[in-house]
C-alpha cells in the first residue's frame, strides 16, 4: 500500500503562524498600551502609591520607544493631547526649587493655566498675579501650606488647595513633591468672595449624574463665588459618556487612573494616565474607559459666570 504523502507546505505554515505569535507579541506586550493587564500586574499596580503612574508614565508602547521623534501628543485648532513624552520642564517662575511644565496655557486659546510642579527639597512657592485664583491638587508626596495668618496645613497626595485671588500664603516642600496647578484670573462678581478651601477628595461626597453611569465628585462649592470648579470622574471598565458633549465651558483634564479612548472632534485618541487634555468651546467630546482598572480624571470646567 503506497503511503499518503505528507503536506508539504505544512511547515512553512506553522512556520508563519510562529513568526507572526513572536511578532504579535512584541506589539502587544505587557509594557504596550494596547495590552490587557495580568493579574500579576493588576496586583502589583494596587501595591504601587495613588496616582503612581502618573509621574511614572509608560512613555510609548515598547515597540515603539527606539523611534525616534515618536510622540502621541498633538495639537489643534479646538483641542491638544499633551502626553508625558512631550513635557518640557523648567525653573518655575517666582518658585525656587521647583521646575514646572506649563500644558495649558492662553498661548493655545484658553483663559486658563494648568501646570505640574515638581518641587524638590526646601522648595517655596511664588505667588500668581494680582487677580488671579490657584487651585493645587498633590499628585506625589507632600507640601506644607501657610496662609497670611500663620495657619498651616499638611497636604498629603489626594489633598488639594483653592486660594482666593490676592490671598497671600506659601507652600513649602522638606524633601519632593509633585503638583498639578491650576490658576486664571478671577472674574469678580459684586458683593460675592471665595474663601480659601483645603480637603481632600475622600472627604467629598459623591453627586448624582442622572442619565450617567460615571462617578462624581466636585472640589469646589457650586455657589456664584467660584467661576470655576474641577471635577474628579471615576469610570469602571467599559463604562462610557452617554452624553456626547458641544458645549460653551473650556476643560483642562489630567487622566489620573487608567486608560481609555476619548473623542474630541472628529479624532479619536488613546490615553492613558499622565495624559494632559484641553477642550476648546464647542469641540466635540467623549469618554470611553477601556481596560481592567478605574479610570479617574481630574476636569477644570468655567461655571457660574454669563459667556457674554
Amino acid at each position: 500500500m503506497r503511503r499518503k504523502m505528507e503536506n508539504p507546505s505544512l511547515p512553512r505554515l506553522l512556520l508563519s503562524f510562529f513568526t507572526l505569535l513572536r511578532v504579535f507579541n512584541q506589539i502587544l506586550g505587557d509594557e504596550g498600551f494596547c495590552s490587557a493587564p495580568s493579574i500579576l500586574d493588576q496586583a502589583d499596580t494596587y501595591s504601587k502609591p495613588l496616582y503612581w503612574k502618573v509621574t511614572n508614565p509608560t512613555l510609548s508602547p515598547s515597540h515603539l520607544q527606539d523611534l525616534p521623534g515618536f510622540t502621541r501628543s498633538v495639537y489643534k485648532r479646538d483641542h491638544a493631547l499633551i502626553t508625558p513624552e512631550s513635557h518640557v520642564f523648567s525653573p518655575l517662575p517666582d518658585w525656587a526649587n521647583t521646575l514646572g511644565a506649563y500644558l495649558i496655557t492662553p498661548a493655545m486659546g484658553s483663559h486658563f493655566v494648568m501646570y505640574l510642579a515638581k518641587m524638590q527639597e526646601n522648595a517655596r512657592s511664588g505667588l500668581p498675579p494680582e487677580g488671579v485664583e490657584r487651585l493645587i491638587f498633590v499628585i506625589q508626596g507632600a507640601v506644607n501650606l501657610t496662609n497670611s495668618s500663620r495657619i498651616s496645613d499638611k497636604l498629603m497626595v489626594d489633598s488639594y488647595a483653592y486660594l482666593p485671588p490676592n490671598f497671600e500664603h506659601s507652600l513649602k516642600c522638606d524633601s519632593s513633591a509633585t503638583l498639578v496647578v491650576f490658576e486664571r484670573r478671577y472674574a469678580f462678581l459684586d458683593n460675592h468672595i471665595t474663601e480659601q478651601i483645603v480637603s481632600s477628595t475622600d472627604k467629598l461626597t459623591l453627586l448624582e449624574t442622572p442619565g450617567e453611569v460615571f462617578e462624581l465628585r466636585k472640589l469646589l462649592p457650586e455657589s456664584m463665588p467660584y467661576d470655576f470648579n474641577i471635577h474628579i470622574m471615576d469610570f469602571q471598565p467599559g463604562e462610557f459618556l452617554n452624553v456626547k458633549e458641544v458645549h460653551y465651558n473650556q476643560h483642562g483634564l489630567l487622566l489620573l487612573e487608567g486608560q481609555g479612548i476619548y473623542r474630541l472632534g472628529d479624532s479619536w485618541y488613546p490615553v492613558q494616565a499622565g495624559d494632559v487634555i484641553w477642550m476648546a468651546p464647542f469641540v466635540p467630546q467623549w469618554y470611553a474607559a477601556l481596560g481592567k482598572t478605574r479610570s479617574q480624571y481630574l476636569l477644570y470646567k468655567d461655571v457660574n459666570r454669563n459667556p457674554l
